[in-house]
């Protein structure tokens, strides 16, 4: 006699970002059905979070369909390794130590749980539904609060050892330069991340006295730097310049390592525009091994951030073994 199986055709994506945590229903041909999210600090306790989180899944996933219809759940998450399960010592995220996430919530919720580094699921997102569809070898670089990095060779995720491959942010571009949240100083992080843009900004006012409207700015941010970068003002135009010539060095290294077809940049820094990519691109130009200049496409994401990371979590989900404590 055949045994009948019950295929199911969803699964749940959860992108754990230092701000929000989105989580989203998602089928098998990547439409999102149900989505919703919570502030992350909300729950500065690790044990609090995986309980919250975990009861809010069970109750979207009960008010759309049940349980029966959910094969997997996937997990995104900075200082993440899909090797061991942890999330560890993550510079931007309150919960610190060795945290084994992935069997948290899977001993909570009773469904497979695959969990992996930020950067690498927005590679899959991009490689799945973005601006990577297709290719076979490329770098991902989100801009945020930190800076990951993930790059795909012969369409296969480069993970390494342990599962952290691809810390692009705490690659050294200054010796004895900026302390970061890692222990290190001269990190790339702390010149091209959020809190090393505005400190760049910092600077630039307190060794001069010329006019600029950043010195006007309630909220010092990358956006509202941005933003003043838009009405024309030169200091805030430089403070995108250095950040840029410091960003293209770094992927000007990377790109010359594992030769890619193109460096895709996500996150809201990216969202910078001309004011970061132009220095961007011209330093990176200048500093790539001669053989690639002009053959790497440097792009940005054309895909809305938090969308994109849900469904890269969800082709994660599809990936792990599959596992009930229901079946």
């Amino acid at each position: 006699m055949m045994e009948n199986y019950n295929t199911k055709t969803r699964v749940v994506g959860v992108d754990i970002s230092n701000e929000r945590t989105t989580y989203a229903i998602v089928d098998i041909r990547g439409n999102i059905l149900a989505e919703e999210s919570f502030d992350t600090l909300l729950y500065p306790d690790v044990n609090e979070f995986v309980g919250a989180l975990s009861e809010k899944i069970v109750m979207l996933v009960e008010a759309n369909g049940g349980y029966e219809t959910i094969r997997s759940i996937g997990v995104s998450a900075p200082s993440a390794s899909s090797t061991t399960g942890y999330v560890d010592n993550a510079s931007n995220l309150p919960w610190k130590g060795h945290i084994p996430l992935a069997v948290m919530l899977r001993e909570r919720i009773g469904l497979a749980v695959g969990l992996a580094n930020d950067a690498h699921i927005t590679a899959l997102g991009e490689q799945a539904f973005g601006s990577a569809h297709g290719m076979q070898n490329f770098i991902i670089v989100s801009l945020g609060i930190g800076l990951g990095s993930c790059f795909f060779s012969e369409s296969r995720e480069h993970k390494g050892n342990l599962g952290y491959a691809g810390e692009f942010g705490h690659t050294c571009v200054a010796d004895g330069g900026r302390e970061c949240g890692c222990g290190h100083k001269g990190c790339l992080e702390t010149y091209v991340g959020a809190k090393g843009i505005v400190r760049t900004a910092q600077e630039l006012m307190a060794a001069s006295d010329a006019p600029s409207l950043m010195r006007n700015l309630e909220d010092l941010s990358p956006r509202t730097i941005a933003e003043c970068c838009n009405q024309g003002d030169e200091m805030a135009i430089e403070v995108y310049r250095r950040t840029g010539y410091m960003l293209g060095i770094g992927l000007a290294n990377y790109a010359s390592i594992v030769d890619p077809e193109a460096v895709i940049l996500t996150g809201g820094i990216s969202h910078a525009g001309r004011w970061l990519l132009g220095p961007t691109r011209e330093s990176f130009d200048n500093h790539v091994f001669g053989n690639m200049r002009g053959k790497v496409k440097l792009v940005v994401s054309e895909l809305d951030d938090r969308e994109r990371d849900v469904l890269g979590a969800s082709v994660l989900a599809w990936s792990v073994p599959e596992y009930s404590l229901f079946k």
